[in-house]
């Protein structure tokens, strides 16, 4: 069953979604290849035997297609700037399978009853990665480096390196990764689980036991803390504004209250004085970034159309990476890939606020829907200061945010098809 396939995929890019398969050919195949793999493949074998009927496009089906081509189509011309090895083509071709996912979804998700399940599924799944993360960080360091050396048989990074501090100095405070490694890319999966649970506490229906949510939700939160990510601070912060201003307006109160009590707290002054001097610029780990903008600036100046692509670049005095999503894709696919991934943004968003401005007709499924878009919109602001949501080493934040997309797209078009709740599985 598809449905089944979704949760696979769903579960290994939050729990496992750097381990590999103990074989190789030509290459190492990851856990999360084979779910994107088979996920895709049930579905398309269901399409072209009949037993799948409709393919439905949505709203968003032309500028997503159009983000694909573009970025295809500066892989292919990237190549002729540096030959892509075999870990460049596979973690590229991760990437599409990652944005494939939202079509998959959109034809996956088409009952009230599979947008539930699918909720429920990520709502766990995003309470045992924050579960993991807390405790990684409580337990003994050596313990936490005995697990991970136990995962290196799947090509975990294991011993005292895989551990990450502030400002990579053991004498700071230690980061929660949880089994994600890195902090930041874990604070955004944290944003995603986090918003996507959040207004479940406020619904009138709730799609899981309201005091299992509450825990799940101050589950994810500290942990976010844990990650010491401003980015992803930031992000959770603009996903509670949207929840807020939409439709939980007590949100705007408990939300006073927590950052009241961060501004407060004997045990958070050391949290708030490093986001006070990330925004005057004054760490490294800032002023590293600063640079890497302006490295950034010169190469899509150098390339602004269609970018360097994937592989590498033409110049031995540019190359590719920096701390923005925005500015990352700018240098892969240029301009123009960056402004087709906006547009598609922007139909998502001009599409969700005309469905919560006309109501809906489902208070589960609005809860949903809300959550799904603020996780949306929680990770494109982190997106600005972070480059998980396209980087080839990250394609399992790729699929993840695809898929939240996705779903938000499947119940806006549920309403849209006057679907009727069948009950929850």
């Amino acid at each position: 069953s598809p449905r089944w396939g979704l949760v696979f995929v769903i579960l290994v890019a939050t729990l496992l979604p750097f381990a590999t398969f103990p074989i190789r050919i030509g290459f190492k195949p990851t856990f999360l290849d084979a779910a994107l793999a088979a996920f895709v493949l049930v579905w398309g074998v269901s399409l072209v035997t009949g037993r799948e009927r409709r393919f439905t496009g949505s709203p968003m089906g032309l500028p997503v297609a159009i983000f694909l081509f573009l970025a295809l189509f500066a892989f292919a011309l990237g190549a002729a700037n540096a030959r892509p090895s075999v870990t460049t083509i596979r973690r590229f071709a991760e990437i599409i399978g990652g944005v494939l996912l939202f079509f998959v979804v959109i034809n996956v998700v088409r009952q009230q009853e599979d947008l539930e399940w699918t909720g429920k599924v990520l709502i766990l799944a995003g309470a045992g990665s924050a579960l993991i993360g807390v405790v990684f960080y409580v337990i003994p360091e050596e313990w936490t480096v005995a697990v991970l050396n136990g995962l290196a048989r799947f090509d975990y990074p294991g011993g005292f390196g895989a551990l990450r501090y502030i400002e990579d100095d053991p004498a700071n405070a230690m980061r929660a990764i949880g089994t994600a490694i890195d902090p930041n890319t874990f604070g955004g999966m944290l944003i995603m689980f986090s918003a996507l649970a959040l207004p479940q506490l406020f619904a009138r229906r709730p799609i899981l036991p309201r005091w299992l949510v509450a825990g799940i939700v101050g589950l994810t939160v500290l942990c976010l803390y844990l990650t010491y990510s401003r980015s992803a601070m930031v992000g959770l912060a603009a996903a509670i504004l949207l929840i807020a201003l939409l439709r939980y307006r007590k949100l705007l109160l408990w939300g006073l209250v927590g950052l009241v009590l961060l501004l407060l707290l004997p045990q958070t002054q050391d949290y708030v004085a490093r986001f006070v001097e990330g925004i005057q610029g004054q760490d490294l780990a800032t002023q590293m970034r600063f640079g890497e903008y302006r490295d950034a600036l010169r190469l899509i100046a150098r390339y602004p159309v269609f970018g360097v692509g994937f592989s590498g670049t033409p110049d031995i005095d540019l190359y590719i990476g920096v701390s923005s999503v925005y500015l990352l894709m700018a240098e892969t696919m240029g301009v123009v890939g960056l402004l087709s991934f906006l547009a598609a943004m922007l139909v998502y968003f001009v599409t969700f606020f005309g469905t919560m401005r006309r109501g809906l007709s489902d208070d589960r499924r609005e809860a949903l829907l809300l959550g799904l878009s603020a996780a949306v919109a929680g990770v494109l602001v982190s997106g600005v200061l972070d480059h998980y949501l396209f980087n080839l080493a990250y394609p399992h934040m790729v699929s993840l945010f695809w898929i939240y997309v996705g779903l938000g797209m499947a119940a806006i078009l549920i309403e849209r098809n006057g679907q009727k709740v069948r009950g929850s599985l």
